[in-house]
């Protein structure tokens, strides 16, 4: 079950990054002096930040002013959770987060009011994900089937990751109600994928097919393409693996180079954010194999990428999580597009 390989990477580091690539972008800052950002989903042409410490969901104002709309009250100190993810869908919110019992996902109403956006009480549509100091996934996203995504995780449980019976180390399928739908691979489940360590973006080409970047642990970090019951090997598989029950990363990179988080993908590439490795890595869909990194070292460690409604990218720095250097101004949302 191994994926091939698309491209011809070096033996080493299963890539064929391009070091010190000149960068040809145009840069804006929109927001600044962000606490430990971890997420940005667009409502319309508003974007909408998640603060992973401070509990906070910010809308940002055309200004670049931050309107606190709320504070989530149930999140739990934790070194890597937090609120985590958001999405949008339809006219609703709905974020990740860790509580003192678990990981969960809230849906919000969300309306315009004549200051901004709104918010309605919170409604939890799912719950029961395990929850740990460390590796609580995190990550939303609305696949092309309309239907939510989910990444969890395996709780610092690594054996969990293989048992189908824990929602910890996966990938969830859900309806937009937090109900399982029909046609997921395994009945009666919400597991989409499993064999995870932690992963943290989440992404689909044109065509439909679902990339996904995932944390490794000592040697390698990920870019998988998932499909429906993938067993991705974690943790008995780290990267490419010799095993064909598992499912081998379209490309891997050292931690140093990355420790990945949000993808995003726009103009046939794939942009994978990195947090340790602080650039921009660019892929190729035509050629997953090959990557170029952007900003290496330009604005620190990097958590999150999307795609605006016209088809700029908007990148959130991650400073302030008490793991960067933060300046003056961090953390920071940008928008990005090419000279």
């Amino acid at each position: 079950m191994n994926q091939p390989q698309s491209a011809e990477p070096d033996p080493e580091t299963n890539s064929t990054a391009t070091p010190g690539a000149v960068d040809n972008w145009q840069v804006e800052t929109i927001a600044e002096n962000l606490q430990a950002p971890w997420a940005v989903a667009f409502y319309d042409e508003t974007p909408i930040v998640s603060e992973r410490d401070t509990s906070r969901i910010l809308e940002i104002t055309d200004d670049g002013g931050i309107r606190e709309l709320t504070v989530v009250e149930q999140t739990a100190e934790s070194t890597e959770g937090g609120l985590l993810g958001l999405a949008v869908h339809e006219d609703a919110l709905y974020a990740y987060l860790t509580t003192a019992e678990d990981n969960r996902i809230h849906r919000y109403e969300l309306t315009g009011g004549s200051e901004g956006l709104e918010l309605s009480d919170p409604e939890v549509i799912f719950d029961g994900i395990p929850a740990a100091s460390h590796h609580n996934g995190g990550r939303l996203a609305f696949g092309p089937d309309g239907l939510l995504y989910v990444s969890t995780g395996d709780g610092l449980e690594p054996s969990t990751a293989q048992d189908q019976d824990s929602l910890a180390g996966k990938i969830l399928r859900l309806n937009s109600t937090g109900d399982i739908p029909a046609d997921n691979p395994f009945d009666d489940s919400p597991v989409f994928s499993y064999g995870h360590r932690n992963v943290q973006g989440l992404a689909w080409a044109p065509d439909g097919t679902m990339y996904a970047s995932e944390f490794g642990e000592d040697t390698w970090d990920e870019l998988n393409i998932i499909v429906p019951g993938g067993n991705f090997g974690w943790p008995y598989a780290e990267g490419v693996s010799a095993d064909e029950s598992f499912i081998d990363p379209i490309q891997q990179w050292p931690p140093s180079e990355a420790s990945p988080s949000g993808i995003a993908i726009a103009d046939e590439h794939i942009y994978m954010t990195a947090l340790r490795g602080q650039r921009l890595w660019e892929i190729p869909v035509e050629d997953p194999g090959t990557s170029i990194p952007h900003f290496d070292d330009d604005y620190g460690r990097l958590r999150d990428v999307i795609t605006e409604p016209d088809g700029a990218l908007w990148l959130l720095t991650n400073n302030t999580d008490g793991r960067g250097y933060p300046t003056t101004t961090d953390d920071r949302l940008l928008r990005l597009t090419r000279n």
